[in-house]
C-alpha cells in the first residue's frame, strides 16, 4: 500500500490540531501556510476527517477547527484509513497461494500495528532527537 497525498496531509492537518489542542480552533489557512500547502486541497479532506467524527468545526471570525476527540484517542491508522481505505499491502490476498498470502497477511499486520498503535499525541509530541536510522557513507 502506498500513502497517497491525501493520507499524507490528512495526518499533517489532524498533528496541527493534535499541537494546538486545548488553545482553540486552528484554520486551514493557517496549517496551510505552516505547511506549504494547498488550503483547497486541505479543505477536500477536512470532510471525511469531520465525518468520521474526529474533527469539529467552529465558525465565526476565530473559527476553525478542533479536535473532536482528545490526541491520545486518535490513530494515524484511524486517520489513514478513513482518507485512504482498508490497510492492505496488495489486493486479493485470499486468491494468493498459501506462503504468498502468509507473508502479505505477515507485511499488513506490521502496518496495522505501527499506525493503530501511534496516536496523534505521539506524532504531535515527536522532536527530532538527532538520531537517524539512515546511514551516512563517505566517499
Amino acid at each position: 500500500m502506498k500513502i497517497s497525498t491525501k493520507g499524507r496531509y490528512g495526518l499533517t492537518i489532524m498533528i496541527e490540531l493534535a499541537k494546538k489542542h486545548g488553545e482553540g480552533p486552528t484554520s486551514l489557512k493557517t496549517i496551510a501556510q505552516a505547511n506549504d500547502l494547498s488550503e483547497h486541497y486541505l479543505e477536500q479532506l477536512i470532510a471525511p476527517l469531520r465525518n468520521a467524527g474526529f474533527v469539529k468545526s467552529i465558525r465565526g471570525a476565530y473559527g476553525g477547527y478542533v479536535l473532536a476527540k482528545g490526541p491520545t484517542e486518535i490513530s494515524a491508522g484511524d486517520i489513514i484509513r478513513v482518507l485512504e481505505g482498508p490497510i492492505s499491502p496488495v489486493e486479493g490476498i485470499e486468491d494468493e497461494e498459501p506462503a504468498k498470502r502468509a507473508l502479505w497477511m505477515r507485511i499488513r499486520d506490521a502496518v496495522k500495528g505501527v499506525l493503530d498503535n501511534t496516536t496523534l499525541e505521539d506524532l504531535a509530541s515527536h522532536t527530532d532527537d538527532g538520531e537517524s536510522d539512515s546511514y551516512m557513507f563517505y566517499i
